[in-house]
């Protein structure tokens, strides 16, 4: 049997692998010194790429949310 997913549960899913890479990106921000370079990108810069990947990642769990009322009103 071939389990399909609805689109909230895909959208929760993204939501939680997103959420999961700001988390890393995070971490790999303070624990790099000031002035050093991770593939050619500076500690500011993996700090602000974190915030985006947060922001996305609550974003679409919003959406997942909307999905998921959408979804018990039979819209859906």
């Amino acid at each position: 049997m071939i389990y399909s997913m609805k689109f909230s549960e895909l959208l929760h899913v993204i939501s939680v692998i997103i959420g999961l890479a700001g988390v890393v990106t995070v971490i790999k921000a303070v624990l790099m010194a000031a002035d050093a370079l991770m593939l050619g990108v500076s500690r500011e810069h993996l700090l602000f790429c974190s915030i985006i990947l947060f922001l996305m990642a609550i974003w679409i769990q919003l959406a997942t949310i909307h999905h998921v009322m959408l979804e018990k009103q039979g819209k859906r």
